[in-house]
């Protein structure tokens, strides 16, 4: 198969793209891989919100990349901060005007306060923007007759130098697998976008859904693509306990925005000792504050006294939220409810331009799974999405210029090389393949989490060759199937994250090493 422009990734990120090139050039055909459903994306699980100034009486641009550097404890990338917060505005419009709605208060947005932000500034939908978001652009990208959505495909590898024996140092497409089939297809491209979302899946406990395996991060670093910042992992404060369904339930940071306490065992409100933001800190505080509470007072939680928030408030703010605690039992808002810290955002990722072009030619990253330098070592609340629509709008731009100057032929892209692997696949390997999996997620969490140690890096690291030399030894057998290209991403992004982790020597932001306290 051959295309003009392949998105790998249905989120914010590869949707918003997608439109922007699809509605004003319906000469370039475009093909968009998504993992799952176009609906089942990271994106779709985002509560809170997206961070842009609107209410320009109270609230201000100066405040708002104020704000975005103090998270970021140091490392942001202050040119980017800038233009991404000021160029908010008007790709919040484009997002109205596809359809997506918001919540209002007397014809103005309703804006929420969250966790790092001095003024109230986050637009939302109840506690289901992602969801509202995700229908809205899913709802646009079917409209336009030169995009072809193709569900329930998995990244395998990009197509570089590497598979055609050339030295453009480009990139030409990439290598998916059907999830239905488990056939492998060889898509060229002129310009391949990676929107693929982080890696959350590294951990036992993870707001992300169950496909944010590192897909594309793995494919990046196996092509030598540079990585920058993965050791910087935002673990958001409150996800719920206990699961719902084997997935980890996230309590957005507005139920405290509306004046929800952290609370310990011994129902003391805490925060205020470590930080005079209190329970409105930056997340990477507020978590190590709770994991540390945690430790102290032998805890599998703490509580989130919401009782502060009326219940007709809270079930109109936080519908989703209410009726899952209800399903467990917690009588919300008049009962806490227990939380506990669980890996959300990769502040890290494929380093790329202003423009999202990473250093492979034909190569661009948006959102989770790219290196911008907006977020630095921490990622303001409800940033994510802000930088998700202000980078697909400058890569949109920017991706256009680079396929109309291309100078290879049709004929070469006509004419990648097939993927050439196994054929055969053994059932009973496969439960060797999850409980790889499983072992994976419990090495990072007990090395590579919160809190880390030269020595618990060390060990992170031994055990890990151990599981890579296994996954090794099974690829060398099977054919190639969506849960081992899972596998395989998984393992390059635990050694990225390890191996990057042990080259800082300071704590910043998100990364915490006890060795360094």
């Amino acid at each position: 198969m051959t295309t003009d422009i392949l998105v790998i990734g249905s989120g914010i990120s590869g949707l918003t793209y997608a439109i922007k090139i699809a509605e004003h050039h319906p000469e370039i055909e475009l093909v968009l891989i998504a993992k799952d459903e176009l609906l089942e994306t990271n994106t779709r699980y985002a509560q809170g919100g997206i961070a842009v100034v609107s209410d320009f009486k109270q609230d201000s641009f100066k405040k708002h990349i104020k704000d975005t550097l103090i998270a970021g404890d140091g490392m942001c990338e202050a040119s980017v901060v800038q233009f991404v917060i000021e160029e908010g505005h008007q790709r919040l419009k484009e997002l109205q005007e596809w359809g997506t709605q918001f919540d209002t208060l007397k014809e103005e947005l309703h804006l929420t306060k969250e966790g790092g932000h001095s003024e109230k500034r986050i637009v939302h939908y109840k506690d289901q923007t992602g969801l509202q978001i995700q229908e809205a652009l899913i709802k646009k990208i079917k409209s336009f007759p030169n995009v072809r959505c193709l569900e329930n495909h998995v990244l395998v590898d990009l197509i570089t130098d590497h598979h055609t024996k050339t030295k453009n140092k480009k990139c030409y497409g990439a290598y998916v697998i059907s999830k239905e089939k488990e056939e492998i297809i060889t898509i060229g491209s002129k310009a391949t976008i990676l929107t693929t979302g982080g890696a959350g899946q590294l951990y036992s406990h993870t707001t992300n859904p169950a496909g944010a395996t590192g897909d594309g991060l793995g494919a990046a670093y196996r092509a030598k693509v540079k990585i920058q910042g993965l050791s910087y992992v935002q673990f958001h404060p409150t996800a719920l306990v206990p699961k719902i369904d084997g997935a980890t339930f996230l309590i957005t940071e507005a139920v405290r925005g509306e004046g929800g306490v952290l609370k310990n065992k011994h129902g003391k409100a805490f925060m205020a000792t470590y930080d005079l933001r209190a329970d409105l800190a930056p997340r990477d505080i507020v978590a190590r504050a709770i994991a540390q509470e945690m430790q102290n007072t032998h805890a599998t939680s703490i509580a989130l006294d919401c009782s502060k928030i009326g219940k007709k408030q809270f079930k109109e703010h936080f519908p989703t939220i209410y009726q899952n605690c209800h399903q467990l039992g917690i009588q919300v808002p008049e009962q806490s409810i227990p939380v506990a810290p669980a890996a959300h955002y990769f502040c890290g990722g494929i380093a790329v331009n202003e423009y999202s072009r990473s250093e492979l030619d034909g190569l661009y990253a948006i959102g989770e799974c790219s290196y911008t330098g907006l977020h630095g070592a921490n990622r303001l609340a409800s940033n994510s999405l802000l930088e998700s629509l202000v980078f697909a709008h400058r890569a949109a731009l920017d991706s256009k210029t680079y396929i109309s100057e291309e100078a290879l032929s049709d004929e070469f892209y006509e004419n990648l090389p097939v993927w050439k692997g196994n054929l055969e696949i053994a059932v009973e390997k496969m439960e060797q393949i999850s409980d790889l999996k499983l072992r994976l997620r419990q090495v990072m969490t007990e090395y590579a989490g919160i809190f880390k140690s030269i020595e618990g890096l060390e060990q992170a690291e031994t055990k890990l060759g151990v599981i890579y030399q296994e996954s090794q030894s099974l690829y060398q057998k099977l054919k190639l199937t969506p849960q081992f290209c899972e596998l395989r991403n998984m393992v390059s992004v635990a050694y990225i994250l390890i191996k990057q982790s042990q080259q800082i020597k300071s704590n910043q932001g998100t990364f915490y090493n006890a060795d360094y306290a």
